[in-house]
């Protein structure tokens, strides 16, 4: 059964820091790779950050050095820790596993088949 289930979203000012987490099934965990996208109204959902099997890292540039992608193999569940928060980090935050060949390539989204409903994350100035 594929299964994501992200938390952790809601309001915080400008500066502030958040984490959300993704508790997934094991059929979606057991995909190669694991990212965070998110979508601002009235964009294109964006890749933020994506970890594959073996732990490797990827960011989007506007978020690198402020948000750090992480994963518990033994609880299955991704987090994204989320610092130095600014107005236009406000989107719908999704989390997505899938397979690539490359963990770069986990930030594009036609690369993930399981997809969670999203939570909302709001950053006030």
């Amino acid at each position: 059964q594929v299964q994501l289930q992200e938390s952790g979203g809601g309001s915080v000012e400008a500066g502030g820091s958040m984490r959300l987490s993704c508790a997934a099934s094991a059929d979606s965990y057991s995909n190669w790779c694991m990212g965070w996208f998110r979508q601002a109204p009235g964009k294109k959902r964006e890749g933020v950050a994506a970890i594959d099997d073996d732990g490797n890292l990827s960011y989007d540039d506007s978020v690198k050095g402020r948000f750090t992608i992480s994963k518990d193999d033994a609880k299955r569940t991704l987090y994204l820790q989320m610092d130095s928060l600014k107005p236009e980090d406000t989107a719908m935050y999704y989390c997505a596993t899938g397979d690539a060949v490359t963990v770069g390539l986990c930030l594009q989204e036609r690369f993930h088949s399981d997809w969670g409903q999203g939570t909302q994350v709001t950053v006030s100035s």
